[in-house]
């Protein structure tokens, strides 16, 4: 017998994405509070701590996240980064390969969170799927 389950009443395979301007606002201001603890913490001369913390929360907000976020916020972290986190503070500066280094660092952990959250929730719903097997055995006997 198939039952027929409406949409709308809670079930479905994966989750919604969260809308790209809130995880933007999100890795503004959660890379913002981070770089601020950390600098009043351990001071500015510490960037590759600074750099794994914000790689961390570029991952984390990316959970919830759509592809097409994970660049904007990978660069938002990194301008935290670069202009609070190093000295001098307060001034943006391009340094080349550690800055390349970086961009790409907050990329990864963005990518890596996002495709990461597919993965589980695509297994989630495959597992669902196979729960629900439909019963073999006649009816009647």
């Amino acid at each position: 017998m198939i039952e027929w389950e409406s949409l709308s009443s809670g079930a479905r395979p994966v989750p919604r994405r969260v809308a790209t301007p809130l995880v933007w606002a999100a890795a503004f201001g959660g890379a913002l509070v981070v770089v601020a603890l950390l600098n009043s913490l351990v001071g500015t001369d510490r960037p590759e701590l600074a750099l794994t913390a914000l790689s961390l929360l570029s991952a984390l907000l990316s959970l919830g996240a759509r592809f097409t976020a994970a660049p904007g916020t990978a660069v938002l972290c990194w301008l935290m980064l670069n202009g609070f986190a190093v000295p001098p503070a307060g001034v943006l500066t391009w340094a080349g390969s550690r800055d390349m280094f970086w961009l790409t660092c907050l990329c990864a952990a963005a990518l890596g969170g996002t495709v990461l959250a597919r993965l589980v929730h695509a297994r989630a719903a495959y597992r669902r799927i196979t729960m629900a097997e439909p019963d073999d055995t006649p009816r009647g006997s």
